[in-house]
């Protein structure tokens, strides 16, 4: 089979190399390969020599199969160009392989966005696997299939159709030579690209394109009618044929009911009959129309009557579709209706569980009926919309009046920016109602009422605060330190404590005192991902030797700890585990919403007083009561923090006797009087 090959490439920019190989093999056969490298011209240059050798003496001069050979070269190919691009080499390559053998059987391959197109009876079509998304530079798949006469294939190392549209693809064998075609169109888009055509027997392929083009010649009269009259008529004979053709006498047959009662008959006769002659009206109709398009004189009112009839037509498709849309509007009408009527009955339902005390199947309700009036938010059609934000705001304001939510407004206290612009305060440390150390990183913070001292750096310069905690029998406070260093800070003065322990200080990551002990949440050093509470005790200038104290509860993901003869501990994901001498505890939470303490990151417990939990993420503080010795506390109610200076909640403090609540953010502290709040807390049962 002769074939015709043709190579070129358009104007190459900087930075890209563009070139195409034409070779045969020792078997005769058309070997083509196109490269687009882009990087440094001696690298690519480079890329392009290696990869001519590889095909040489894996593909040219190799004996075997074509489809084998080309196997075995890609896979060759694909571990040079793979060490090119992670060396660095070049920045990126598009390349396409093409084997042509005698007999017509064509097989590609292409990597990056390489393409090869095939052009054949007047159509262009994509014969290369086309990849979603960002491109692979190496040899993925191999595409094979015999080519015909008058075939046309182009090759190209980008993608063509961004720059053609498939039916110029198809038409540019008609214009002369294929590749010059291609270089100008390319060009002239600013596109740039290393092409090849192969034309399979063009010199014989004219006699198609002859044969096509006499097909006209053999209608002069159809001709002589013109353009639109002969599409008219084309397509009324062909309706036309399609009514004569239908099977009415076999129809009726299958259509002939086997019970014989009179009725029936009667009732099938009368419909066959009514369907006959409407079929043969239907027919005279298309009869008279076919001879008024044939007819000069009358030509003119059949077109106009063709007019009609399509202008009818699509008046009826509209009022159809306007039918529809108007009907399924109202069945969404309907639906959100009952939808926001449901919604008010929940909240409604919700109210009497909370008067009869359930306010766990009322906090239930009140989310099924959120859920609702999302979807009426969320409908397509835009009803109900005021109604639902009314709805939502019934609900929110339900779920606070059931959960006992409470918004504030929190007093600002000190600025520690004032003192440090660039502070990012990590800790609060409360010694007594008004007096607190603040701390960052690196340095500490006295704060006494309204105002704030310069910042006193840690004289330990290589390390870091990691937790804080007042030691109140000795009046001092204790800091843990990257590094596992612990400092004491007292009378302005810092020491750095020992331990007897020969390993040192294990990392904590919170600590909390009680009576002459210290204890550290860390890492257990003896099982890995888990945690445990160390134990040491101050002696007159050391501490003691660290005793593990939990013995059987859970404290996987602990985060902080709080003491008040009992060791409470806060989990990720808002999990609580007592423990009295190392045991576990029974604890459970009464009365809670849903989801209470997933995002709580610190916690506070007053002797024989409340537990409050610092929330970040919603902006809250959450309240419990003291469980004593059942282990049951229940839940009590929530502050909401509103302000707009309001940053990112890092530790929180409460005064002994529950009148104050201080928060502080990453550069303030904040003051909330729970008096004025009408919700000082009385101390609950033991």
């Amino acid at each position: 089979m002769d074939m015709a090959v043709k190579t070129g490439s358009t104007r190459a920019p900087r930075s890209v190399l563009l070139s195409c190989m034409e070779e045969r093999s020792v078997h005769g056969e058309h070997v083509l390969m196109l490269f687009e490298v882009h990087g440094d011209e001696s690298a690519s240059k480079t890329v392009q020599r290696e990869c001519e050798n590889v095909l040489r003496h894996a593909l040219l001069d190799t004996e075997g199969d074509s489809a084998g050979r080309l196997d075995g070269a890609l896979k060759e190919l694909n571990g040079l160009l793979k060490g090119m691009l992670v060396s660095g080499a070049v920045e990126d390559l598009h390349m396409l392989i093409a084997v042509l053998e005698e007999g017509g059987m064509m097989h590609v391959s292409h990597a990056g966005r390489s393409e090869a197109y095939l052009v054949r009876k007047g159509t262009a079509s994509q014969i290369t696997e086309y990849t979603v998304g960002k491109s692979t530079p190496a040899f993925v798949h191999i595409s094979s299939g015999a080519l015909q006469r008058g075939d046309v294939v182009i090759l190209s190392s980008q993608r063509l159709l961004r720059s053609l549209t498939p039916a110029q693809m198809a038409a540019l064998p008609k214009k002369g030579e294929p590749i010059d075609a291609l270089i100008r169109a390319l060009d002239a888009e600013g596109e740039h690209a290393s092409l090849a055509t192969v034309s399979v027997d063009a010199a014989l392929a004219m006699p198609f394109e002859e044969e096509e083009e006499e097909a006209p010649r053999q209608r002069p009269a159809a001709r002589r009618r013109g353009n639109s009259g002969n599409i008219v008529q084309v397509y009324a004979e062909k309706a036309m044929a399609f009514v004569q053709s239908l099977p009415l006498g076999e129809l009726a047959k299958k259509l002939r009911p086997t019970q014989k009662s009179r009725v029936q008959s009667g009732v099938m006769g009368s419909m066959k009959s009514s369907f006959d002659t409407a079929v043969e009206s239907g027919r005279e109709w298309f009869a008279g129309l076919l001879a008024d398009l044939r007819n000069p004189k009358r030509k003119k009112r059949a077109h106009l009557l063709l007019l009609a009839l399509c202008i009818a037509a699509l008046v009826i498709v509209w009022l159809v579709v306007n039918l529809l849309l108007f009907s399924q509007r109202n069945k969404s009408q309907g639906e959100l209706e009952a939808l926001v009527a449901t919604i008010n009955e929940q909240i409604q339902t919700a109210e009497n569980r909370r008067i009869i005390g359930d306010l766990s199947a009322a906090n239930g309700i009140l989310a099924q009926a959120e859920e609702s009036a999302r979807q009426v938010m969320d409908n397509e059609s835009g009803l109900f919309r005021v109604e639902a934000l009314t709805l939502l705001d019934s609900i929110r304001a339900k779920k606070e009046e059931l959960n006992n939510i409470l918004r504030v407004t929190p007093i600002p206290v000190v600025n520690i920016a004032t003192k440090n612009a660039s502070v990012v305060a990590k800790g609060l440390i409360g010694l007594r109602d008004g007096e607190f150390f603040a701390y960052d990183a690196q340095n500490l913070y006295r704060v006494l009422l309204k105002t704030i001292d310069d910042p006193t750096k840690l004289p330990e310069d290589d390390e870091l605060i990691i937790t804080g905690a007042w030691f109140e029998r000795f009046g001092s406070l204790v800091f843990l330190l990257s590094g596992n260093v612990v400092m004491e800070w007292s009378n302005d003065t810092a020491t750095t404590m020992k331990t007897d322990d020969q390993a040192g200080w294990v990392t904590g990551i919170a600590a909390d005192t009680y009576l002459r002990f210290l204890y550290v949440l860390a890492p257990d050093r003896a099982v890995s991902g888990k945690n445990q509470i160390y134990k040491y005790e101050r002696l007159q200038n050391r501490y003691g030797p660290p005793s593990p104290y939990n013995v059987n509860g859970d404290l996987t993901g602990a985060i902080d700890i709080a003491i008040d003869g009992n060791v409470y501990v806060l989990k990720e994901g808002g999990g609580l585990t007592k423990l009295f001498r190392g045991e576990s505890q029974a604890f459970q939470i009464r009365q809670s919403p849903e989801n209470l303490l997933t995002n709580a990151t610190k916690m506070y417990k007053i002797n024989e007083g409340n537990f409050y939990f610092l929330d970040p993420v919603e902006g809250r503080v959450i309240v419990l009561s003291d469980g004593g010795a059942a282990g049951e506390v229940t839940y009590l109610r929530q502050y909401v923090l509103e302000s707009d200076q309001l940053g990112e909640l890092q530790d929180l403090y409460i005064d002994p006797d529950q009148s104050h609540l201080y928060v502080m953010d990453e550069k303030r502290i904040y003051m909330i009087d729970l008096t004025l709040q009408g919700e000082r807390q009385a101390q609950p049962d033991a």
